[in-house]
């Protein structure tokens, strides 16, 4: 992908960010893009890089390692955010690599990455996952395991940021964002990861601070 094709998408995301921002009387810059970047390779990765983008989100730990490493010798200030489900035998190897961890969802990977961070002595912010719509093949603590989860992962020295979820797919997102955004405001978190590339100007305008977005700016997968 050559450098002017991806500073157009990159541009149109940017711009529908801060529109919607204004719309709900919200300064852009508070709002994080996160350019979904699992599957593509280093090739589709290098143009947002050389146009500035530096926020970058990955769905597995070793796909990660295998692409990441050498990029950030060449761009050594971007920020990777793990967004897929972590595996807590890969807590470790995700606290090396990763500098935000979106997908905290159960007492089991809330002891696997506090010990990895006592381990490294690096503390990357968490966001704690809620199954915001139960759906069972979904990931994401219950929201009536919310408050639990938050103080074991308070007690075990994770960097509590925040909540993510994903809505359920083919329904109005809003509700869903909504619901999150009070659960946040509940345990006076400000953090709030929510919004995908079919939705996230609706996240931004109910308060997401980081959207996730993929096929926006590299178009559909194979």
């Amino acid at each position: 992908m050559p450098i002017h094709d991806a500073a157009t998408p990159l541009a149109a995301v940017q711009q529908s960010i801060a529109r919607a921002a204004t719309l709900a009387q919200r300064e852009p810059g508070d709002v994080t893009l996160i350019a979904v970047s699992k599957t593509q390779e280093p090739a589709a990765i290098l143009p947002l890089l050389e146009v500035g983008q530096r926020h970058f989100g990955e769905n597995r730990v070793q796909e990660a390692q295998g692409k990441w490493p050498a990029l950030r010798e060449t761009y050594p200030d971007t920020v990777l955010h793990l967004i897929g489900q972590l595996q807590s035998n890969k807590a470790e190897d995700a606290v090396a690599l990763f500098d935000v961890i979106h997908v905290v969802d159960r007492p089991s990977l809330v002891t696997a990455l506090g010990a990895a961070m006592t381990k490294l002595n690096k503390r990357p912010p968490c966001f704690v996952q809620v199954n915001i719509g139960n759906e069972p093949q979904k990931g994401g603590c219950a929201i009536a395991d919310l408050p639990a989860l938050l103080a074991a992962a308070r007690a075990a020295g994770l960097p509590v940021a925040g909540l993510m979820a994903i809505p359920p797919a083919d329904t109005e997102p809003a509700p869903y964002f909504a619901l999150l955004a009070k659960l946040a405001r509940d345990h006076d978190l400000t953090g709030l990861s929510m919004g995908m590339s079919s939705d996230y100007e609706t996240a931004v305008t109910i308060g997401a601070t980081y959207v996730r977005v993929g096929t926006a700016l590299f178009g559909a997968r194979a």
